[in-house]
């Protein structure tokens, strides 16, 4: 198994006015940036390589991964169109969706215990969604809705009748099949010329048309974790994140 992580992004919501500011992918925790703690799990793991989309200080971002010697585990895919929707970077790594074996989609602005990257890998189902039911009730997060064992929504501010309800943390696995048709659902919104739209609505258009039981569903609900948008994300991390991780 590969992985796809995405980390082309500028980051203007915990940036604010600072035009020069580091991607959140470089960003430090306990020594470590993210980055380098991403790869070490996904080694960990087994998976196999990473294709790594950058954009915003691309060349940054590849410093650091010659600092940490791992050139020949990851291949990046540079995104000029970074400051457009996150589906126009997952699209410039269609080749790994194309590729015909099981991947990992990850984002690359996540501080999280390990056991949800293994939770992932040791699915019995190729395709396999996170969900952290104890989240936050605003718009901000990308719920996961389902019933009887079907996805039956998944958006920002989604909210409908379902049997389990949580967060996406940012984290899926997707079989062959599943894979190619997220890369057909992507070029179907280019076409449309919807290049702004994020690339859950591509996941949202497989997984919602998927029979029952195709997506498997893990409960991570306890597992500390935390997606790095806002300031107020990054004190989290730090003070309540970082000290329950291994």
């Amino acid at each position: 198994m590969k992985a796809i992580m995405l980390a082309a992004g500028r980051g203007s919501r915990l940036s604010g006015d600072d035009p020069d500011h580091p991607p959140k992918s470089l960003l430090q925790f306990g020594g470590l940036s993210l980055l380098e703690r991403h790869i070490r799990v996904l080694r960990a793991t087994g998976i196999e390589g990473l294709t790594l989309v950058v954009g915003y200080r691309a060349d940054d971002i590849r410093a650091e991964l010659t600092r940490i010697g791992v050139n020949d585990f990851v291949v990046t895919i540079y995104n000029p169109d970074f400051h457009e929707g996150t589906g126009v970077s997952l699209w410039c790594a269609r080749q790994t969706l194309l590729s015909g074996n099981r991947v990992l989609f990850m984002d690359a602005d996540v501080l999280y215990h390990p056991e949800l990257i293994a939770r992932l890998v040791e699915s019995h189902s190729d395709d396999c969604l996170l969900l952290d039911q104890n989240f936050d009730p605003s718009d901000e997060p990308v719920r996961l809705c389902v019933k009887n064992d079907r996805v039956v929504e998944f958006r920002k501010a989604a909210l409908v009748d379902c049997d389990l309800v949580g967060e996406w943390p940012g984290f899926l696995t997707l079989g062959a099949k599943s894979a190619r048709a997220v890369a057909a659902a992507l070029e179907r919104m280019f076409e449309t010329g919807n290049r702004d739209a994020p690339m859950e609505e591509a996941i949202r258009e497989v997984a919602m048309a998927a029979p029952a039981s195709t997506f498997s569903i893990k409960d991570i609900t306890g597992l500390p974790w935390t997606e790095i948008d806002f300031p107020r994300d990054l004190i989290r991390a730090e003070n309540e994140i970082l000290p329950k991780l291994p």
